[in-house]
């Protein structure tokens, strides 16, 4: 049922939403560096690789520049449009193809680098890495403003996201799969299409009340 519905939303959504990818292409073939796609290795479901497909929003060789892998607030290797198509999760679009073509789910965790990934306890990757990787997730919702997040600590961007982020994002992900539901699914769908349009908002705190808490993620 899940892999129908993700067939089903991401062919009608390909369609629907080709007129605003064309645009979107056509800014970026004239702005930045002349890049319309980005496509970086991700680990996806039992560690099989895959290349995530994105809009280019940063320079090209970002991984080898800066905070590499890890995003951090007002980047210097973000694009003039980038920010606005990250902002807006228009950059994220390509991903219908890897949702159609099997390499992606419409919800579950986000798919991470290796590096990244790795940073996860080893006990609870064991557990979820059976689980299809999404374009929105309950990690998504929580981990929307990770950027700022990590700015805000002050400390080294990677010694952070090792110690603190990556932990609970494992822990999060572990909640996802034991509730795993086509019922959740469609709350984690909604509640991502709202806090998008809405970023300050809290509804994922009343939409999931049993969610495993952080205090610098629920201060």
């Amino acid at each position: 049922m899940k892999r129908l519905f993700d067939i089903f939303a991401s062919g009608i959504a390909i369609l629907l939403l080709l007129p605003l990818e064309v645009v979107v292409a056509i800014i970026l073939r004239f702005t930045g560096e002349g890049e319309i796609f980005y496509r970086q290795n991700r680990v996806g479901r039992n560690g099989n690789i895959f290349a995530v497909l994105k809009f280019a929003t940063m320079l090209k060789d970002s991984p080898n520049l800066g905070t590499g892998t890890i995003t951090q607030k007002n980047d210097p290797r973000v694009l003039p449009i980038g920010g606005f198509l990250r902002k807006t999760k228009l950059n994220e679009l390509p991903q219908l193809w890897n949702i159609f073509i099997g390499d992606m789910s419409v919800v579950g965790p986000r798919p991470l680098t290796k590096e990244t990934r790795d940073y996860i306890p080893r006990e609870i990757l064991d557990e979820i890495q059976d689980v299809q990787p999404g374009l929105t997730g309950i990690g998504s919702i929580v981990f929307r403003d990770e950027e700022n997040i990590i700015h805000q600590s002050g400390e080294d961007y990677h010694a952070f996201y090792k110690r603190e982020i990556a932990p609970y994002k494992g822990t999060v992900e572990l909640w996802y799969k034991r509730k795993k539901s086509f019922l959740l699914d469609m709350k984690i769908i909604f509640v991502t299409a709202w806090v998008v349009l809405f970023s300050g908002s809290k509804i994922a705190d009343s939409a999931f009340p049993d969610l495993p808490k952080h205090q610098i993620f629920n201060p």
